[in-house]
């Protein structure tokens, strides 16, 4: 079986569409070609991996005229080299995890009479998503709910980063200074952080104490420097990155998170108590309905950026700990999708 997938930009975007390639690979008879940008992250992260990796040029519509003409250049450009690219692999089948670089590989594979499918991780679909799921044999969505936004052939698989989650080992927090004895309470912006929470929790890191709970706050790279000095209690810690965080997440017992797909997928597979930060600056406010979907749920509490206050934060962490066991039962009887296991299926088929 020879398939090609696609996705960019993004964390949310990469790693589902990584959890796919890594059961096609499960069979060795099986050839994967991943096609994404020249210069976005997906660019360092996937040849790494060992999987072949085909980058295109290629960016979004921008609302600058002398950038659009160069993006539609691109765009040409880019599907032009996708017809070769599908004409040489010969795929059996094109699957597109989201990002603009999806565009011309699912328009391509579609005229050349391939199949096609798109995963949607978010509750609410952008417009490359809607517009493609015209054009491909199946869309893989990630919330039932999501299913009125498309027309033709649906699924609902789940999020491949949540069986990626369920199957990864607990983490041993002592390990990293914490005690056995005591809550863990992990704050994680998203691997480049958010600066805008970060300043916002800043007051909160300063001035938490408690002698049943820790907290390690992950700031992000590019957040780390500015602070790794603050002056806080013996029960927080701070580090910039960490790389097994499925596993860090099931030794926790409260997660403070934005509400990208993935992390929702995460926290769903692994049964943890969330608080959920929203980010307002994505496509479509998705992050908002995201954690809406779980706030609804009763498994996760939810506070807008513009309402993040030190105070409040602590009052919501108390309120999270009250009801812990109610929270954690609810998220145990929540479907546990093994969405790549599921979308490999279909492709079989």
């Amino acid at each position: 079986m020879r398939v090609i997938v696609t996705a960019g930009g993004t964390g949310g975007h990469i790693y589902p569409a990584l959890g796919v390639v890594s059961k096609i690979l499960e069979d060795k008879n099986n050839e994967v070609m991943y096609i994404g940008t020249t210069d976005r992250m997906e660019s360092e992260i996937v040849p790494k991996l060992g999987i072949r990796y085909e980058g295109i040029k290629i960016s979004g519509i921008s609302k600058n005229i002398f950038k659009d003409i160069v993006n539609v250049k691109n765009i040409v450009s880019s599907y032009n080299k996708c017809k070769k690219l599908i004409k040489d692999f010969k795929p059996d089948y094109v699957i597109g995890f989201g990002g603009y670089v999806t565009f011309p590989v699912i328009v391509s594979a579609h005229k050349a009479g391939v199949k096609t499918a798109i995963h949607e991780q978010n509750m609410i679909p952008g417009k490359t998503n809607k517009y493609l799921s015209k054009l491909a044999d199946v869309t893989f969505i990630s919330f039932k709910e999501s299913e009125k936004e498309f027309k033709n052939k649906v699924i609902l698989s789940g999020n491949p980063c949540a069986e990626k989650a369920m199957n990864t080992g607990i983490h041993d927090k002592t390990k990293l200074g914490f005690s056995k004895d005591k809550r863990l309470i992990l704050i994680v912006m998203g691997s480049l952080g958010s600066e805008v929470v970060n300043e916002k929790l800043r007051k909160f890191l300063e001035t938490y104490d408690s002698k049943d709970n820790e907290v390690l706050f992950i700031t992000g790279k590019s957040s780390y420097d500015t602070f790794k000095d603050i002056k806080h209690k013996d029960s927080v810690k701070i580090i910039p990155y960490y790389d097994n965080l499925s596993g860090l997440m099931k030794a926790s017992d409260v997660i403070i998170s934005r509400a990208g797909a993935s992390t929702i997928s995460e926290i769903e597979a692994v049964n943890i108590p969330s608080i959920l930060i929203p980010s307002p600056y994505v496509a479509n406010n998705h992050q908002y309905y995201n954690a809406l979907y779980l706030s609804k749920k009763d498994v996760s509490v939810m506070i807008e950026q513009k309402d993040l206050t030190t105070d409040l934060l602590k009052e919501k962490i108390e309120e999270v700990i009250k009801n812990e066991k109610k929270i954690r039962l609810k998220l145990k009887g929540l479907p546990k999708l093994k969405a790549a296991s599921i979308i490999v299926e279909e492709i079989r088929k």
